[in-house]
């Protein structure tokens, strides 16, 4: 008897389209990291802006690569039907956190409302939680392995 776990479509899709979102999200941090003036000038970042990159903390900055580098990652996993996954998107949860607790209490600039709205981290968070959930899920029935 056959007691592999056959992969949902759904799995394919919220996959890749979690890739393509999740590879913005790994790209930003990277290319902002790395004060990439072509990235700066793509996205339109204004100077307050990166002066504002430039301000955070370590642990901020931490935050950031967590957030964005675990969720590309378990993106990445999620397609490869990894139970790692799972992880993936908790690490990025936790990054998420602290980037938040930072911008809470940040002052940050006017500017940048062009940039990231205010409804972006409402966003965000929605995505990171669903994609948190749902690899959870896949774990649970078995696809992930």
């Amino acid at each position: 008897m056959d007691t592999a776990t056959k992969t949902p479509w759904h799995l394919w899709v919220i996959g890749v389209v979690s890739l393509l979102w999740n590879s913005i999200g790994a790209a930003d941090y990277i290319f902002s990291s790395l004060r990439s003036e072509a990235w700066f000038k793509m996205m339109q970042y204004p100077e307050a802006g990166i002066a504002y990159l430039d301000q955070f903390p370590a642990w901020a900055h931490g935050g950031w690569a967590l957030g964005t580098l675990g969720a590309f990652l378990g993106s990445i996993l999620l397609l490869a039907r990894s139970r790692h996954a799972f992880a993936a998107f908790a690490i990025s949860l936790l990054g998420i956190a602290l980037t938040t607790v930072y911008e809470a209490g940040a002052n940050m600039p006017p500017e940048l409302a062009e940039v990231q709205p205010a409804w972006f981290p409402i966003v965000l968070w929605a995505i990171a939680i669903l994609l948190f959930v749902y690899s959870w899920m896949m774990k649970k029935r078995g696809v992930l392995k």
